[in-house]
């Protein structure tokens, strides 16, 4: 079963837990905060991510999501467990439950609104922010079988487009403007899908891992993490390493484990290798002392 709270994220949990409704598909729901109306000729200063945690937790939990993300720090907090619904969207009686039609109806608010001013610069749209931490929070999001698609279209402005049918039959992601019984326009943009780890070709696929080649990435997820969580800033970080210590947070509910699958490939692993062997022994065995290793090396779709 995938993590109930997503890893990584700041915890407050609201209890009031209630089921959603299993005959529907999996969805998601965006929305951003939209706490101040603000224009590009008259921008004001973003609202701070504490403050929403703030409100959600306090007078605003009658319509608190799962998850607030601070898009410019990368900070998730998460209100409710991912089985559970939440309040973000309106429910007129009758009709579609808004909140629970899904296997999963995760809904993340954006600390976000047009034309803040964060740190001297002015933001049009959520997507013009660095939208830091977006692949943690897309890979969990996946892992509850949410697809990437847009039933109803990608959000790129804030027109709304609603159809209770397809709200109903088909999940993946949907704009608050998308979701019936509501009147919200938002978010007007939101980041595009993000891939876990590089794909590898065909080629790559079919060729299998050396025990080396598994030791090696084994090592540096294990160090990768360690540091982490030893405060230090991981060594050598490319978009690679940064992808290995993701995956392992998504893929494990254990500081104590990491568990490495076939999911690189084998040029995937080439390109490790180097920064891998690089790292002294003394500091990997200092760094890992004491952390169980479980290593998978069944290929993809055995």
């Amino acid at each position: 079963m995938p993590d109930l709270w997503m890893p990584g994220a700041e915890v407050h949990d609201l209890g009031d837990h209630a089921p959603t409704d299993q005959q529907y598909p999996p969805k998601a729901i965006a929305h951003i905060t939209w706490d101040r109306n603000a224009t590009a000729a008259a921008p004001q200063d973003w609202v701070s991510f504490d403050s929403l945690v703030t409100y959600f937790t306090g007078s605003g939990a009658g319509a608190a999501p799962h998850i607030i993300w601070d898009p410019f720090s990368g900070r998730v907090a998460q209100l409710f467990p991912a089985d559970s619904r939440s309040k973000s969207v309106v429910d007129a009686p009758g009709g579609t439950r808004t909140n629970r039609a899904g296997r999963v109806v995760i809904q993340i608010e954006a600390v976000f609104f047009p034309y803040c001013r964060y740190q001297g610069r002015v933001y049009p749209r959520l997507v013009d922010t660095p939208c830091a931490g977006w692949d943690r929070l897309h890979a969990w999001i996946s892992s509850w079988g949410v697809p990437d698609v847009w039933p109803m279209g990608r959000p790129v402005d804030f027109t709304s487009h609603r159809d209770e049918t397809t709200w109903e039959t088909r999940g993946g992601w949907y704009a608050h403007a998308h979701v019936p019984e509501n009147d919200h326009q938002d978010p007007g943009s939101w980041p595009d899908f993000t891939a876990p780890t590089p794909a590898p070709t065909p080629q790559e696929d079919d060729m299998p891992l050396t025990d080396t080649d598994v030791e090696r990435v084994a090592r540096r997820v294990v160090l990768l993490l360690a540091q982490g969580l030893a405060g230090q800033a991981p060594s050598g970080a490319d978009d690679n390493l940064t992808w290995l210590t993701n995956w392992y947070h998504q893929c494990s509910q254990s500081s104590t484990a990491a568990v490495l699958d076939y999911k690189l490939g084998a040029a995937g692993v080439a390109s490790l290798a180097e920064k891998i062997d690089a790292i002294p022994d003394a500091t990997a065995a200092r760094f890992t002392s004491g952390i169980t290793l479980t290593v998978n090396t069944t290929p993809k779709g055995a």
